[in-house]
Protein backbone atom coordinates (compact mmCIF):
# COMPACT_ATOMS: atom_id res chain seq x y z
CA UNK A 1 0.00 0.00 0.00
CA UNK A 2 2.89 2.37 0.65
CA UNK A 3 3.90 2.22 -3.02
CA UNK A 4 0.31 2.99 -4.04
CA UNK A 5 0.25 6.01 -1.73
CA UNK A 6 3.48 7.30 -3.26
CA UNK A 7 1.99 6.83 -6.74
CA UNK A 8 -1.13 8.76 -5.80
CA UNK A 9 0.88 11.57 -4.22
CA UNK A 10 2.89 11.81 -7.44
CA UNK A 11 -0.34 12.15 -9.46
CA UNK A 12 -2.08 14.86 -7.42
CA UNK A 13 -1.17 18.41 -6.38
CA UNK A 14 0.15 18.14 -2.83
CA UNK A 15 -0.37 21.86 -2.20
CA UNK A 16 -3.45 22.66 -4.26
CA UNK A 17 -4.83 26.10 -5.03
CA UNK A 18 -8.20 25.72 -3.36
CA UNK A 19 -9.54 22.30 -2.51
CA UNK A 20 -8.69 19.13 -4.39
CA UNK A 21 -11.23 16.34 -3.86
CA UNK A 22 -9.96 12.76 -3.76
CA UNK A 23 -12.27 9.75 -3.67
CA UNK A 24 -11.15 6.43 -2.19
CA UNK A 25 -13.73 4.04 -3.63
CA UNK A 26 -14.09 0.28 -3.29
CA UNK A 27 -16.54 -2.39 -2.26
CA UNK A 28 -17.08 -3.53 1.32
CA UNK A 29 -13.97 -4.92 3.07
CA UNK A 30 -11.69 -3.97 0.19
CA UNK A 31 -9.32 -2.16 2.56
CA UNK A 32 -10.44 1.45 2.10
CA UNK A 33 -10.29 2.44 5.77
CA UNK A 34 -6.84 0.90 6.26
CA UNK A 35 -5.58 2.61 3.13
CA UNK A 36 -6.94 5.99 4.21
CA UNK A 37 -5.28 5.64 7.63
CA UNK A 38 -1.93 5.10 5.92
CA UNK A 39 -2.59 7.95 3.49
CA UNK A 40 -3.52 10.21 6.40
CA UNK A 41 -0.23 9.46 8.14
CA UNK A 42 1.73 10.14 4.96
CA UNK A 43 0.02 13.52 4.57
CA UNK A 44 0.69 14.37 8.23
CA UNK A 45 4.36 13.43 7.81
CA UNK A 46 4.58 15.73 4.77
CA UNK A 47 2.63 18.51 6.53
CA UNK A 48 0.10 18.58 3.70
CA UNK A 49 -3.22 20.12 4.80
CA UNK A 50 -6.13 17.73 4.39
CA UNK A 51 -9.48 16.55 5.73
CA UNK A 52 -10.97 13.06 5.65
CA UNK A 53 -14.68 12.34 5.28
CA UNK A 54 -16.05 8.81 5.68
CA UNK A 55 -19.29 8.48 3.73
CA UNK A 56 -20.49 5.71 6.10
CA UNK A 57 -20.62 8.29 8.90
CA UNK A 58 -23.64 9.71 7.11
CA UNK A 59 -25.89 6.71 6.46
CA UNK A 60 -29.63 6.89 7.08
CA UNK A 61 -31.60 5.56 10.05
CA UNK A 62 -32.61 1.88 9.97
CA UNK A 63 -36.27 2.62 9.25
CA UNK A 64 -35.20 4.37 6.04
CA UNK A 65 -33.12 1.46 4.72
CA UNK A 66 -34.71 -1.75 6.05
CA UNK A 67 -38.17 -3.22 5.43
CA UNK A 68 -39.09 -0.40 3.08
CA UNK A 69 -40.96 -2.60 0.59
CA UNK A 70 -38.08 -2.38 -1.89
CA UNK A 71 -35.72 -5.21 -2.75
CA UNK A 72 -32.87 -5.55 -0.28
CA UNK A 73 -30.15 -4.72 -2.80
CA UNK A 74 -31.98 -1.51 -3.72
CA UNK A 75 -32.25 -0.55 -0.05
CA UNK A 76 -28.50 -0.96 0.30
CA UNK A 77 -27.56 0.86 -2.89
CA UNK A 78 -30.11 3.67 -2.96
CA UNK A 79 -31.41 4.07 0.61
CA UNK A 80 -28.34 3.40 2.78
CA UNK A 81 -27.46 7.06 2.14
CA UNK A 82 -29.70 9.98 1.29
CA UNK A 83 -27.96 10.31 -2.06
CA UNK A 84 -29.65 13.55 -3.13
CA UNK A 85 -29.22 15.24 0.27
CA UNK A 86 -25.53 14.42 0.32
CA UNK A 87 -25.20 15.69 -3.22
CA UNK A 88 -26.74 19.03 -2.26
CA UNK A 89 -25.24 19.47 1.20
CA UNK A 90 -21.85 17.78 0.91
CA UNK A 91 -20.72 17.41 -2.67
CA UNK A 92 -22.18 20.63 -4.12
CA UNK A 93 -20.68 22.67 -1.28
CA UNK A 94 -17.35 20.99 -0.67
CA UNK A 95 -15.29 23.35 -2.83
CA UNK A 96 -17.04 26.60 -1.98
CA UNK A 97 -18.17 26.45 1.66
CA UNK A 98 -15.86 27.02 4.61
CA UNK A 99 -17.85 24.59 6.75
CA UNK A 100 -20.36 21.79 6.30
CA UNK A 101 -23.17 20.76 8.64
CA UNK A 102 -23.55 17.01 8.34
CA UNK A 103 -25.57 14.35 10.19
CA UNK A 104 -23.32 11.76 11.85
CA UNK A 105 -25.06 8.44 12.41
CA UNK A 106 -24.94 6.90 15.90
CA UNK A 107 -25.39 3.16 15.43
CA UNK A 108 -26.33 2.12 18.97
CA UNK A 109 -28.97 4.83 19.32
CA UNK A 110 -30.04 4.68 15.65
CA UNK A 111 -30.04 8.46 15.44
CA UNK A 112 -27.99 11.33 14.06
CA UNK A 113 -25.96 14.10 15.63
CA UNK A 114 -25.33 17.16 13.50
CA UNK A 115 -21.72 18.29 13.49
CA UNK A 116 -19.96 21.11 11.73
CA UNK A 117 -16.85 20.27 9.68
CA UNK A 118 -14.50 23.17 8.99
CA UNK A 119 -12.63 23.01 5.71
CA UNK A 120 -9.32 24.75 5.00
CA UNK A 121 -9.34 26.99 1.94
CA UNK A 122 -6.39 25.08 0.49
CA UNK A 123 -6.36 21.35 1.21
CA UNK A 124 -6.77 17.85 -0.04
CA UNK A 125 -10.27 16.62 0.85
CA UNK A 126 -10.38 12.82 0.97
CA UNK A 127 -13.76 11.12 0.81
CA UNK A 128 -13.74 7.39 1.57
CA UNK A 129 -16.58 4.99 0.96
CA UNK A 130 -18.43 2.52 -1.19
CA UNK A 131 -20.29 3.42 -4.42
CA UNK A 132 -18.60 6.84 -4.64
CA UNK A 133 -18.62 6.86 -8.43
CA UNK A 134 -22.41 6.82 -8.66
CA UNK A 135 -23.70 9.35 -11.20
CA UNK A 136 -24.95 11.79 -8.56
CA UNK A 137 -21.52 12.24 -6.94
CA UNK A 138 -18.75 11.36 -9.36
CA UNK A 139 -18.37 14.73 -11.10
CA UNK A 140 -17.37 16.38 -7.82
CA UNK A 141 -14.11 14.41 -7.54
CA UNK A 142 -10.83 15.59 -9.00
CA UNK A 143 -9.20 12.18 -8.56
CA UNK A 144 -10.56 8.72 -7.70
CA UNK A 145 -8.63 5.68 -6.54
CA UNK A 146 -10.48 2.36 -6.54
CA UNK A 147 -9.46 -0.52 -4.28
CA UNK A 148 -10.07 -3.78 -6.09
CA UNK A 149 -10.36 -7.04 -4.18
CA UNK A 150 -12.10 -10.32 -5.05
CA UNK A 151 -15.46 -11.06 -3.48
CA UNK A 152 -14.11 -14.21 -1.85
CA UNK A 153 -11.21 -12.36 -0.21
CA UNK A 154 -13.51 -9.61 0.99
CA UNK A 155 -15.97 -12.13 2.42
CA UNK A 156 -13.16 -13.85 4.34
CA UNK A 157 -12.47 -10.52 6.04
CA UNK A 158 -15.99 -10.48 7.50
CA UNK A 159 -16.51 -11.64 11.08
CA UNK A 160 -17.52 -15.27 11.66
CA UNK A 161 -20.94 -14.08 12.81
CA UNK A 162 -21.47 -12.05 9.63
CA UNK A 163 -20.39 -14.96 7.44
CA UNK A 164 -23.08 -17.15 8.99
CA UNK A 165 -25.77 -14.91 7.47
CA UNK A 166 -24.74 -15.49 3.87
CA UNK A 167 -28.29 -14.94 2.58
CA UNK A 168 -27.96 -11.28 3.53
CA UNK A 169 -24.84 -11.03 1.38
CA UNK A 170 -26.59 -12.68 -1.58
CA UNK A 171 -29.77 -10.63 -1.35
CA UNK A 172 -28.51 -7.27 -0.07
CA UNK A 173 -24.83 -6.57 -0.49
CA UNK A 174 -23.70 -8.62 -3.47
CA UNK A 175 -26.66 -7.71 -5.67
CA UNK A 176 -26.02 -4.03 -4.91
CA UNK A 177 -22.33 -4.50 -5.72
CA UNK A 178 -23.18 -6.27 -8.98
CA UNK A 179 -25.47 -3.39 -9.95
CA UNK A 180 -22.69 -0.89 -9.25
CA UNK A 181 -20.09 -2.89 -11.15
CA UNK A 182 -22.43 -3.39 -14.10
CA UNK A 183 -23.91 0.09 -14.45
CA UNK A 184 -21.10 2.35 -13.21
CA UNK A 185 -18.04 0.23 -14.14
CA UNK A 186 -15.87 1.81 -11.41
CA UNK A 187 -12.73 -0.12 -12.31
CA UNK A 188 -12.60 1.52 -15.72
CA UNK A 189 -13.61 5.00 -14.60
CA UNK A 190 -11.22 5.34 -11.66
CA UNK A 191 -8.02 7.32 -12.16
CA UNK A 192 -5.99 4.73 -10.28
CA UNK A 193 -6.72 1.11 -9.29
CA UNK A 194 -5.18 -0.47 -6.21
CA UNK A 195 -5.12 -4.25 -5.92
CA UNK A 196 -5.90 -4.92 -2.28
Amino acid sequence: MEDDIETILDKIPQYPEGRYIIGIDGLSRSGKTTFVKKLNQSLIDRKIPHRIIHIDDHITARMDRYDTGNEEWYEHYQLQWDVQWLKENLFNKIKSSNSLKLPFYQDEQDRHITKCINLPEQALIIIEGVFLQRNEWVKHFDFIAYLHCSRNDRFQRESDTSQENIEKFYNRYWKAEDFYLRTVVPLKKADFVIES
